[in-house]
This record gives structure tokens, C-alpha cells and sequence, in this order.
């Protein structure tokens, strides 16, 4: 990660990231210690949406392939989804 990013910027981000954690912290505590200490969960959005505009919901589906990249990439996917249809920045 030193090639792209310095220690302590980077967040961890992805989806239900709270067993990730333990898994990095467990077996790859250098790398743990290398994020920031916040985190960017795709999924707190999700619980948002439900909640606060359910019918956005509908417009993301994930393929559920449960492979770590194609994991990766549906997240970032569904982040940006969520800024376009939720979060709405423009």
C-alpha cells in the first residue's frame, strides 16, 4: 500500500467491514495498523437508504459471487450508486 497511499490516510472501506477488521487485526496486524483509524462502511448507506428512502434500494443489485474482487469492485459500485441516487452531491 506504501506505493499509493501513506500510512494512517487511507480508511478501510468495503461492506460489513466489522469481521474484515478482526480478520486484519488477528492475522495481519501490520497492515491493520496501516489504515486510518476511521472506516467508510457501504453498508451504514444501505441501512440509511432503507430507512430514509427505501426505493433506491431496488436500483443497486450485487451478483453475491462472494469472491474477494468481485467483493471489491461490487462495493465500490454500490458506494457510488448510493452518492448518485441517495447522497446525491450535484
Amino acid at each position: 500500500m506504501k506505493r499509493w497511499v501513506p500510512k494512517g490516510v487511507s480508511p478501510i472501506c468495503g461492506n460489513s467491514i466489522a469481521q474484515d477488521k478482526r480478520f486484519l487485526y488477528q492475522y495481519m496486524p501490520d497492515l491493520a495498523d496501516y489504515f486510518h483509524y476511521r472506516h467508510l462502511d457501504v453498508s451504514t448507506l444501505k441501512e440509511l437508504a432503507a430507512r430514509w428512502k427505501p426505493e433506491i434500494l431496488e436500483g443497486f443489485k450485487k451478483a453475491n459471487t462472494h469472491l474477494a474482487l468481485d467483493d471489491i469492485r461490487e462495493s465500490i459500485k454500490e458506494l457510488a450508486y448510493y452518492r448518485d441516487h441517495f447522497i446525491q452531491l450535484d
